[in-house]
């Protein structure tokens, strides 16, 4: 584990923790421009398909005008039709935009959420780990003081110890 210590202090992999949440921000910010680029370029797709339609069929009214009934009226029913079902098809594609879009801002939306589900957890491990880090300086100070406390009592048996050779050579 890189961004782990084992010395004296647990030591957080905050600069980790830190990357994936710049990526993550990154990458959304990558996917919304995008998704506003192609929603961006479909719109202007749409709109110079729509003013060429309209334009054939203005012409195709002018030419129906000019032609008359003296052709018959097959000729300019057939070029209706046709625009008709070109219109139906502009409606249909301007449909599956809008759901494409939907789509994306779906999609946006979850990766926000997301977002927000891993800066919780963030501060949660860093809660804990720093939890942790005034736990293992506790349980530092509690074994020197139990290292202390077994030096005086080694020294002070030691010191009966002497004391009760003296005394004993003394009385004798």
């Amino acid at each position: 584990m890189e961004g782990v210590s084992r010395s004296d202090d647990l030591q957080c992999p905050t600069g980790l923790i830190f990357c994936l949440k710049e990526f993550m921000s990154l990458l959304l910010l990558r996917k919304v421009e995008q998704v506003s680029e192609e929603a961006e370029s479909f719109r202007a797709s749409l709109d110079k398909y729509m003013s060429r339609h309209q334009k054939r069929i203005q012409e195709a009214q002018e030419r129906a005008e000019l032609l008359g009934r003296a052709n018959g009226d097959t000729h300019v029913l057939r070029i209706f039709d046709e625009e008709a079902q070109a219109m139906e098809s502009v409606r249909r594609s301007s449909r599956l935009l809008e759901d494409s879009f939907a789509t994306g801002v779906a999609i946006l939306s979850k990766y926000s959420e997301q977002r927000d589900h891993l800066k919780r957890a963030q501060r949660k491990a860093l809660d804990v780990l720093n939890t942790l880090g005034l736990s293992n300086s506790l349980l530092r100070i509690i074994e020197r003081r139990n290292r202390v406390d077994k030096w005086i009592k080694y020294a002070g048996m030691l010191f009966s110890v002497i004391i009760l050779f003296i005394f004993w050579r003394w009385t004798r």
